[in-house]
């Protein structure tokens, strides 16, 4: 990816709070085209393998609940890109429409086929395709609906500065975010006030310690602990 010149950047970023992490990425632009160059080449090779996979996981959707097999949401990226993420479809149609933005355990909107999906994060596959146009990477902080990123604190913008991404350091530890909000009685409150401000200092400091080599090492540590559950 290519980093913009300050100047250039949304009006709601240019800020102090931002600038301390838009000069650490100023100088590391090697590494992000680096991550740009891996993510286009791997996006690429991991579509034409999982082909025939995602074709099986679009009939056992269509077979067990009617509805889209894909669920495209809005979602905010780099600079504050409003994007469509793509996913396969784990909920009951129109789910958005009757509940949170985001999921609990055991929420009685994911179906059947979707809460495995789910388990082994195989609803993500399709992001793949945001991948390649550039909207994601595979890893970055992941995207929020725009109603959390108005929330934002001005630090908060500087994840911004990056793609969205698949996967990150914030996810890996809050893989299980969803048991944690299971209990919550006003989901989004729990989720605005507590979780994410905990998943954004992971986030904020990943951005610190940014590097090509580091990335690897995160899409690793996600394997590994997609395996281990």
């Amino acid at each position: 990816m290519k980093l913009r010149k300050w100047d250039n950047l949304p009006e709601f970023m240019k800020c102090d709070e931002v600038r301390v992490y838009y000069d650490i990425l100023a100088k590391r632009r090697m590494a992000l085209s680096l991550k740009r160059i891996f993510d286009v080449i791997l996006a690429s090779v991991m579509i034409v393998i999982l082909a025939i996979p995602m074709m099986i996981i679009a009939f056992m959707i269509k077979s067990d609940s009617s509805g889209p097999v894909f669920y495209c949401q809005e979602r905010v990226t780099a600079y504050g890109k409003k994007f469509k993420i793509h996913k396969f479809r784990t909920m009951v149609k129109h789910a958005d429409k009757i509940g949170a933005a985001v999921t609990v355990e055991d929420d009685v909107r994911i179906t059947k086929i979707g809460s495995k999906l789910r388990h082994f994060r195989l609803d993500e596959i399709p992001q793949l395709i945001d991948v390649l146009t550039g909207n994601m990477s595979f890893v970055g902080t992941r995207p929020e609906v725009a109603k959390y990123v108005e929330r934002y604190k001005p630090e908060y913008n500087a994840t911004l500065l990056m793609p969205a991404g698949i996967t990150s350091e914030a996810s890996i530890r809050y893989k299980d975010e969803d048991k944690m909000l299971r209990a919550a009685g006003d989901v989004d409150q729990v989720y605005v006030e507590y979780v994410l401000p905990a998943k954004m200092k992971w986030n904020l400091n990943s951005i610190k310690k940014f590097s090509f080599h580091r990335d690897i090492w995160t899409m690793i540590r996600t394997f590994i602990a997609v395996l281990a559950k």
